[in-house]
């Protein structure tokens, strides 16, 4: 069985002293968790959020890293800085990178092997815009995503990935897929997956779904076959809607 695992992406909310108490009301409610457990902090937060999850089951991801090891990119951070403040996961290619900051599939797969070169986890965005699924184009958008980001990526690779699917007009919006829908689209991922690197691994890659995922339809959310975790933004900043999430089976 694949261990769930349940992120949350803070994006850009809270300072040190937001960061310390948050992560202090969390620890104790996901203790006993199940699945794996990670938050998403500001590069600023980092620091704080290692020492204060330190000793519990919360481990450190960031919210986006450069594909280059260093050079003139002002006001970017490598995947060494990230590495070498103990950060596990970082987010790759989520929607409001994309939306707002020009990422494309080619600077996602970039920023995802200069990730895995320097040990990191990649929680891996893909999603359609709302234009895009109205015009029924989904399946042929996330199947484009993936296969672009995982380009050039090895099976071997691929196991420290994680897949996040993300429809774009459910981020933030508290629209959120059915749970057929966020399993049928998934499946169209995984199937993306099998043909590139086998079925042994299209069924041991875990995908996410991060439309909203909240303390009341995560339950429904996590129970559907194809859904191995979620993405969390705003529930994520409240420590007893998290661990509702991070509880789902409870």
């Amino acid at each position: 069985m694949k261990r769930p695992i349940i992120a949350g992406n803070w994006k850009m909310n809270n300072n040190k002293e937001g960061t310390k108490k948050l992560i202090a009301e969390i620890a104790p409610l996901v203790k006993d968790a199940e699945c794996e457990v990670v938050v998403c902090v500001p590069f600023t937060d980092l620091e704080t959020a290692r020492k204060a999850a330190r000793g519990t089951n919360i481990q450190l991801g960031a919210q986006n890293v450069h594909w280059a090891e260093k050079g003139a990119f002002t006001g970017e951070i490598s995947a060494d800085m990230l590495a070498e403040m103990k950060v596990k996961y970082v987010i790759v290619g989520h929607s409001e990178r994309r939306q707002y900051f020009g990422e494309t599939d080619a600077t996602v797969n970039m920023r995802t092997k200069a990730a895995l070169k320097a040990g990191l986890k990649v929680i891996l965005c893909v999603g359609e815009l709302l234009s895009e699924r109205e015009s029924k184009k989904t399946a042929e958008v996330v199947t484009r995503q993936t296969t672009e980001a995982l380009k050039d990526i090895t099976k071997q690779e691929l196991k420290k990935i994680v897949l996040a699917y993300e429809p774009v007009w459910a981020i933030g919006t508290g629209r959120t897929a059915t749970s057929q829908d966020a399993n049928d689209t998934i499946k169209v991922i995984r199937k993306v997956v099998r043909k590139l690197f086998g079925r042994a691994a299209a069924q041991s890659v875990r995908i996410q779904y991060g439309g909203s995922m909240n303390a009341k339809n995560a339950k429904e959310l996590m129970a559907m076959p194809q859904i191995d975790g979620g993405l969390i933004g705003g529930a994520s900043l409240k420590a007893e809607d998290f661990a509702k999430v991070v509880n789902f089976n409870a």
